[in-house]
């Protein structure tokens, strides 16, 4: 499922790290961690849609890509995006 503009522009704007920041890591990070919450209210209702668990653990391989890059880049920023998107207990 698609995100409504709204939706990400309100992600863009709390996780950005400048005024015209959309496509740093920390942005894409929360911007996947956002449609993968939505898929999974979806799968709640949808239970042998087998065609969007694949596109949904596309997602989330994609953003554990970006998070290993964020940890070898910048475990400072790692540490605060984990935090503020709670992934880890």
């Amino acid at each position: 499922m698609a995100l409504q503009v709204a939706q990400k522009a309100q992600v863009v704007k709390q996780y950005q790290r400048s005024g015209t920041d959309t496509g740093s890591s920390e942005v894409q990070v929360a911007l996947l961690t956002e449609r993968i919450n939505s898929l999974a209210g979806h799968f709640k209702s949808h239970v042998k849609d087998f065609h969007s668990r694949r596109g949904l653990l596309k997602l989330v391989s994609q953003r554990r890509k970006l998070l290993d890059y964020l940890r070898r880049t910048d475990a400072d920023k790692y540490r605060s995006v984990i935090e503020r998107l709670s992934l880890r207990k």
